[in-house]
């Protein structure tokens, strides 16, 4: 096994929607945006990104009704690509664990 491993601290800047699949799977998505500074070669280098979470799983549902926009979160788990509606891809992170800062 090779390792897919993501631990991001961001604020949640899309409200989360909770849906459920044909199979009946709770899964729970909902957007962060990470900024810092990060060191590179020595050099400060802004870091910026924004980033589609999906937690999916009864835990999913307590996650929707706790989360709210500008809540700082650190989210662990794993990356994967998704499809938009149009076809787009999008990278999301799956989430396995989420803290919440504050």
């Amino acid at each position: 096994m090779t390792n897919n491993c993501l631990v991001l601290v961001g604020n949640v800047v899309k409200p989360p929607q909770l849906s459920t699949s044909p199979a009946g799977v709770h899964h729970c998505q909902f957007s962060i945006e990470h900024r810092s500074i990060q060191v590179e070669d020595g050099m400060n280098r802004q870091a910026f990104v924004r980033m589609q979470v999906v937690a999916t799983g009864d835990w999913s549902q307590r996650l929707a009704c706790e989360l709210t926009e500008g809540m700082q979160v650190q989210v662990s788990g794993f990356i994967n690509r998704h499809e938009s509606r149009s076809g787009n891809p999008i990278l999301a992170l799956h989430a396995q664990q989420i803290e919440m800062i504050n």
